[in-house]
């Protein structure tokens, strides 16, 4: 499943006026984006995430500033660096994940697929290892 955890280039464009970078869903992310929120004003020593989701998929983008996403999907665990506001990491449903080390002018924005329900977050990390061992047992 960590496999599934990919980092996504997005187009760029641009000239000696500046930047500009298109993210279209089901294009350029794999979804339809149905909620759409960002984290920004943490200190570098904060972890934010802790948790897997049941339904939602999600991809992240440093829009500016930096951070880090460690996935983990109950065996194998990664991390990715968010350092350019074109770069993105797609995050398939069950993944856990930890977004942290972020630099002080650091907003990670990040795209859903699905809106908000609390029901389908999974913020105990032993639940976690029990479901994802469960579903490997029963594969």
């Amino acid at each position: 499943m960590i496999e599934n955890c990919k980092l996504i280039e997005f187009p760029q464009n641009g000239d000696e006026r500046g930047h500009l970078v298109v993210v279209e869903a089901n294009k350029d992310i794999p979804f339809a984006i149905k909620r759409v929120f960002y984290i920004y004003g943490s200190d570098q020593d904060v972890i934010r995430g802790r948790h897997a989701n049941y339904n939602s998929e999600f991809v992240l983008i440093n829009v500016a500033g930096t951070s880090k996403v460690k996935v983990d999907d109950g065996i194998s665990q990664k991390i990715f660096d968010l350092d350019r506001p074109h770069i993105g990491i797609y995050l398939p449903k069950l993944v856990w994940k930890d977004m942290y080390d972020f630099s002080k002018d650091s907003v990670l924005l990040c795209l859903a697929s699905e809106h908000y329900d609390a029901a389908e977050y999974i913020r105990d990390y032993e639940t976690y290892l029990s479901l994802m061992r469960n579903n490997r047992e029963n594969k």
